[in-house]
């Protein structure tokens, strides 16, 4: 029977209005189109040509140039990259639509067996460019062009030197990656997209689930608190296998390699030094008190709440008005925010909704939460949300719009250098937030509406800051105690208790149920450790926007600059024209000292 990619024409709803779906083809028609099988193939045969033409040739390469120089070497494994990226974008996208369609879960992981293999061939060639010294590199990239234009690729590669182990330990690895953490990764996602949470006699997916605990009804909002632990409690086996298990792969990996700290291989992906990571943290860590903990008890006061019960903590004010945002007045209002920066940011923006590059609708099967995919150079990026008509879905929308501006103003770099670090990969999507946040508190002229967005942007940047480190700590303290041995259900919910606890702060009880949560972060299973990104992304867009808010003439160039530069450049250098340095102690406490301000002036509305 064959295999047809799952509908993604949207939908109409009668409060959100209709709904795009992502139309694929400009990737391919579908997975029995011509031009992708032809690919697949083509893919595989130029891979072991690759091999056959370059495998025990690169020192040798590098010592020449033109048509047998290293840079022509270089294009042909980029065009490869290109290629391949293409290929297996189209699989994930269509496999992320509906987890739960087993034709298309088996196309997915048919393509992903056929990419490892033909990647396979493609191994070499990093491993040998870095045995090469580094005086015959250097002469290499003075001498040939064409070397020259991917010397911050080349330059990065080697950061991974004293990492590299012998070809064939390394071949191992990536062959049995499939059967390794990638299956544990897809067990996670098709278990995950088959739950349901009852609520009333109603079965409910995810994201619908996770929404109700924005619902203005307290009885609601415990309902679904109640549903999703009752749930998560049910698979929790699973789950905690799948976390053992990737935590030892993981501790397998690192020891192999000798990384010295579990969240190494993270901050080398990153390209970020260690650190700055922990004096991030640690920032954080000791503004809890005066971030979460002091707004947790506001907000307790707001609702009449001696406490807030873990479901209460996302509930919306009182005052926060109460109607749903239309898909329309969403996509208006973010790119209205991103035109009162920039013209040419909004226009790029624009074509995501009018070429269809999203996919908006909530449905049973389709991936939870968001993301935009960058796919290839030579196509463009995808946007997935699951828009429920929320202001936090606005805000989710504008996040992922900024990603996607970025990863198109990033593609002229290349397949092998468009790809930015992790930390600065949230650098966009966050300033977007910012913008749009900003571009509706200008028009608010409501006292209480104000106070209302107000709180909701607090508590965002609580959610970006405070609570991705804590999830970051959790990870910490789970990786480690993972290698004493395989931990339990119930330890996994003690260390996320302790962890969120401290975070959280006194007034918010973390009752009966909560233990579980941990369960459904999908960060932890797909990239270990990626959540601080999200704080280093929001301190850092902090810090930017008191740039921007100073000097705004002069802002635009540089940012845009700076977002072009994709992965050609370390943070320190693209930081540097706005005077911001990652590495000083107070520039994480610059950051946090805006969400203070916007906690101030809440308590300052409140007396």
């Amino acid at each position: 029977m064959p295999v047809h990619a799952p509908a993604t024409s949207g939908g109409q709803d009668a409060a959100l209005g209709q709904l795009p779906g992502w139309n694929l083809d400009d990737l391919y028609t579908g997975p029995e189109a011509p031009e992708f099988k032809s690919d697949l193939a083509e893919a595989l045969s130029r891979a072991e040509a690759f091999e056959a033409r370059w495998k025990g040739r690169i020192t040798e390469a590098a010592r020449t140039s033109g048509d047998e120089g290293l840079g022509a070497a270089i294009e042909t494994y980029e065009q490869l990259e290109e290629l391949m990226g293409r290929i297996i974008s189209y699989a994930g996208l269509a496999y992320f639509t509906d987890t739960s369609d087993t034709k298309i879960a088996k196309f997915y992981g048919d393509v992903q067996s056929a990419m490892t293999d033909a990647s396979a061939h493609l191994l070499f060639f990093g491993l040998e460019l870095n045995r090469i010294e580094d005086s015959v590199i250097e002469d290499s990239l003075s001498r040939d062009p064409r070397a020259a234009r991917y010397t911050p690729w080349i330059h990065d590669l080697r950061l991974d030197r004293p990492y590299q182990l012998e070809d064939r330990i390394e071949q191992l690895f990536h062959e049995k990656s499939m059967t390794g953490h990638a299956a544990w990764n897809r067990l996670f996602d098709e278990t995950m997209g088959s739950l349901e949470f009852t609520i009333d006699d109603q079965a409910l997916p995810l994201e619908v689930t996770l929404s109700m605990l924005q619902n203005s009804d307290g009885a609601k909002r415990k309902k679904a608190g109640l549903a999703l632990a009752a749930t998560f409690k049910e698979n929790l086996r699973t789950f905690t296998l799948i976390t053992n298990t990737l935590a030892k792969d993981k501790e397998i990996s690192d020891r192999w390699r000798g990384f010295e700290d579990i969240a190494d291989s993270r901050h080398l992906a990153n390209r970020v030094e260690r650190p700055v990571v922990d004096a991030l943290a640690q920032a954080v860590r000791e503004a809890a008190p005066r971030l979460s903990h002091r707004y947790y008890a506001m907000k307790a006061r707001w609702l009449g709440l001696e406490k807030l019960e873990f479901w209460d903590r996302n509930a919306p004010l009182p005052e926060t008005p109460s109607e749903t945002i239309s898909w329309d007045e969403a996509k208006n209002t973010v790119l209205s925010a991103y035109h009162g920066f920039a013209p040419e940011m909004a226009d790029i923006a624009r074509r995501f909704f009018d070429e269809r590059w999203i996919d908006a609708p909530s449905r049973p099967g389709k991936m939870s939460g968001a993301f935009a995919h960058p796919t290839v150079p030579s196509v463009h990026p995808y946007v997935l949300v699951n828009y429920l008509g929320k202001p936090r879905d606005v805000m989710t929308l504008a996040h992922e719009l900024g990603h996607g501006v970025h990863q198109v103003l990033a593609a002229d770099q290349g397949a092998l250098m468009s790809s930015t670090p992790l930390t600065l990969a949230e650098t966009a999507s966050v300033f977007g937030e910012m913008l749009t946040f900003r571009a509706l508190l200008e028009r608010t002229t409501d006292r209480r509406e104000r106070k209302a967005m107000l709180a909701q942007k607090v508590e965002d940047m609580i959610n970006t800051v405070v609570r991705q480190i804590a999830f970051y700590e959790f990870e910490r303290r789970v990786h480690t105690a993972r290698r004493e041995g395989e931990l339990t259900s119930e330890q996994l919910g003690q260390l996320w208790l302790d962890v969120q606890s401290e975070s959280l702060g006194p007034a918010v009880e973390l009752s009966d149920g909560y233990e579980t949560f941990w369960a459904y972060i999908p960060h932890f299973i797909h990239s270990p450790f990626y959540v601080y990104a999200y704080a280093f992304g929001d301190c850092l867009v902090n810090s930017l926007y008191s740039v921007y808010e100073k000097s705004p003439e002069q802002f635009h160039d540089r940012y845009f600059d700076m977002l072009k530069a994709g992965g050609t450049k370390h943070h320190s250098e693209l930081l540097l024209p706005f005077g911001l340095d990652a590495s000083d102690p107070g520039f994480w406490n610059q950051g946090l000292s805006m969400i203070e301000g916007l906690i101030d002036e809440l308590e300052a509305m409140d007396s």
